[in-house]
């Protein structure tokens, strides 16, 4: 009872002594929070070629610092005071145990240890905080770099895809679960036009390179090419959709979504497609133009991909190899190749530039399904698996990748912009991230309570023609999203 009545008394006296310390700690912050002012006045006298607000935003960003080394500080002399106190506990409950005193070696091993824990959780305070201040940094950077525009909600179902159209009138579309595709306006964020020829979910959009035809990609085992006519409404005056505080916000699983309102319904319906290609046995899950127009190639789950022509619906070939269920397909913007990717942790490219003779090229470096490969406009390759993976190839060399970009969570339907080559990845975690060609991180799309993704992120878009959204997103939270992505900004902060 003695020794339990002395570790009582020590434990109280500990914890008074961290009561005092939070005190002190609260008192000092209260009083740094002139610090930024009396900066600012030290400061004025100085000449700087920086604008004042960048110059003000520095200075507050640096009192933040400050103050948070401050509390390390302090923290840590009193993560030191619990060691010592600690120490002179142990020893004074060694001499009690079992009524035999502790040998040298025991006692400081059980001090080593009860040391070794408090260091640890020394190190944890300190990488938070240090977290912490690095993110006050990339928020502010994110935020002036990459903007929210708008949002296009009316879809039933998670999307699986987003693309913009190549010809005028730029519209976007996507692709559904819910067994439709819509088009949409960019500006207002109005449904242009609804697709419901398909009876399974649109798994991916693609619109011809010449004329205002989409292609469609469906779990009914077909694709679908389609016919579409627009007249893009005036655009409204739109609020604005800039946040403070923190931007790093989780959501909850609730939809917000799951109203009675559809905003396709009053949309122009076409029930009818072109044409319709039939020759998979199972879920189509991706499908994509030809440079040209002329030809169309799909990706199925029964492992094969299938070239058409556009004009008979006849196939042309059927590409086998793969030995899973294929996942995505992609054609190079000016020659006649192609890209499958597959479940078998490989990715083929297929070259058809000769009319009398394709070959075949299997590159292999993930280590889990790939989820897509795409074409860069000079000869690379960018592949993203749920490996958590990207890997950027060089055609002339397949041996092994250039870059990797290794993040925390799965890769789905990655998009490389034509004109600065900058990766977009949209994650299974609800991040879109982007990054150089080089794997340079470049920035993070904002995501908080109020604007983002609520749930998986599974495909990104990129456009080089339209002046205000030149990013766009998709997700299983039912809706798309344009962002106003800086790129000079972006390139200037790399």
């Amino acid at each position: 009872m003695p020794t339990e009545s002395g570790s009582w008394a020590a434990a109280r006296q500990t914890k008074q002594k961290r009561k005092s310390h939070s005190l002190s700690i609260k008192r000092t912050n209260s009083s740094e929070q002139d610090r930024p002012g009396l900066q600012r006045e030290m400061l004025e006298g100085q000449d700087s070629k920086l604008p004042s607000s960048v110059r003000n935003t520095l200075l507050e960003l640096f009192g933040q610092i400050e103050r948070e080394f401050e509390n390390l500080y302090l923290e840590n002399l009193e993560l030191r005071r619990e060691i010592d106190t600690l120490n002179d506990r142990l020893a004074v409950e060694g001499q009690a145990i079992d009524g035999a005193e502790l040998s040298k070696g025991q006692m400081k091993t059980k001090a080593s240890h009860s040391t070794s824990q408090l260091s640890q959780k020394l190190k944890t305070t300190y990488k938070a905080s240090t977290s912490k201040i690095v993110s006050s940094f990339k928020t502010t950077t994110s935020r002036a770099i990459c903007q929210l525009v708008k949002d296009y909600v009316g879809h039933r179902d998670g999307l699986w895809d987003v693309s913009v159209t190549r010809t005028q009138p730029v519209v976007l579309g996507t692709a559904s679960a819910d067994h439709t595709a819509l088009l949409w306006s960019i500006e207002t964020g109005k449904c242009l036009i609804k697709y419901v020829g398909h009876a399974g979910s649109v798994n991916s959009i693609k619109f011809h390179p010449t004329e205002q035809i989409a292609l469609t990609a469906s779990g009914d085992q077909t694709a679908h090419i389609w016919r579409y006519m627009v007249q893009l409404p005036t655009p409204q005056p739109t609020a604005d959709t800039s946040i403070s505080g923190e931007e790093e916000v989780d959501f909850s699983d609730k939809d917000e979504n799951d109203g009675d309102g559809d905003a396709s319904s009053d949309c122009p319906t076409v029930r009818v497609p072109l044409t319709a290609l039939k020759s998979h046995q199972g879920v189509v899950i991706a499908a994509d133009w030809l440079v040209g127009g002329k030809q169309a190639v799909t990706a199925s789950w029964d492992r094969t991909a299938n070239l058409y022509d556009v004009e008979t619906s006849e196939l042309v070939h059927s590409l086998t190899g793969h030995d899973q269920e294929l996942t995505h397909c992609c054609t190079h913007p000016t020659q006649r190749l192609v890209v499958t990717s597959s479940r078998d942790t490989t990715f083929r490219l297929w070259d058809f530039r000769d009319p009398s003779i394709h070959s075949v090229n299997v590159f292999q470096g993930h280590t889990d399904t790939v989820t897509s490969a795409v074409f860069t406009v000079g000869d690379n390759v960018v592949s993203g698996s749920d490996d958590r993976t990207v890997k950027v190839w060089d055609l002339k060399n397949m041996r092994s990748p250039i870059a990797t970009i290794r993040t925390d969570s799965a890769i789905n339907r990655i998009s490389v912009s034509v004109g600065q080559r900058i990766i977009a990845l949209p994650h299974d975690n609800r991040q879109v991230r982007l990054f150089d060609m080089s794997g340079v991180r470049l920035a993070r799309l904002p995501r908080s309570n109020r604007q983002g993704h609520r749930r998986m992120v599974c495909c990104c878009a990129w456009s080089e023609d339209h002046p205000t959204c030149n990013l766009f997103t998709c997700g299983f939270d039912r809706q798309a999203i344009g962002w106003n992505i800086n790129i000079p900004a972006l390139l200037q902060e790399k």
